[in-house]
């Protein structure tokens, strides 16, 4: 059976690399390259029009920039998956992507099987980040240090979930593999964030990650 391409739409204020993505995309059957937009104020219109699977944002645009873009899709109810293609390493700028609701933060100088291979990730549902941020991050999402070790304090089905939120799925993609409702999901999420001192399931997924769950 032929699968659905991939919906990617490709949003970056430098025309060579929105062309170099449009060609990659094209050597590829599961991916379909349909629009690209130089700017974020251009970037919500073509989302609504093209209603893509996947965008690759640009952090740092002329106008407004990636996070504020990313920001404007989501309260407009564009639920594409959001990539964030970077030059940046800093650990303030992926944070500040994943908190405004980026499935992945990814660095421009990686190699192109490899950028083709996380876009598979998230179009699956994961959540992806470059390897070299990943220690950075993981340190500025660290948690205040606590008499105890909160991870411990887990109960069984909550360590279950928070290695499937290590892997990157949704409330209703975990509710799904555990056949049970996405509200009961919902709650035993709440409570692991309040024992492990995290504030989103981007930082259990990146706490989780650095400590081999998943």
């Amino acid at each position: 059976m032929t699968r659905t391409p991939i919906r990617v739409l490709v949003v970056d204020d430098h025309p060579l690399l929105r062309r170099g993505v449009e060609q990659l995309l094209e050597l590829e059957a599961d991916f379909e390259h349909v629009g690209e937009a130089s700017s974020g104020e251009d970037a919500l219109p073509l989302a609504r029009e093209t209603r893509p699977d996947l965008i690759l944002l640009d952090l740092d645009m002329r106008g407004l920039g990636g996070v504020a873009t990313l920001a404007a899709l989501r309260e407009a109810g564009v639920n594409a998956r959001v990539v964030m293609l970077t030059v940046s390493d800093r650990s303030a700028d992926v944070v500040a992507a994943l908190r405004a609701g980026a499935d992945g933060y990814l660095l421009k100088d990686m190699e192109p099987e490899q950028l083709l291979e996380r876009l598979r990730q998230v179009a699956a549902g994961g959540m992806v980040v470059s390897e070299r941020l990943a220690g950075a991050l993981a340190q500025a999402l660290q948690p205040p240090s606590k008499p105890h070790n909160g991870e411990d304090h887990l109960t069984g089905r909550e360590q279950e979930i928070l290695g499937h939120i290590a892997r990157g799925l949704s409330n209703k993609m975990i509710a799904r593999e555990l056949d049970v409702t996405e509200g009961t999901i919902k709650v035993h999420v709440k409570n692991l964030l309040k024992k492990l001192g995290l504030r989103s399931r981007v930082e259990a997924a990146v706490w989780a990650v650095n400590r081999g769950a998943g």
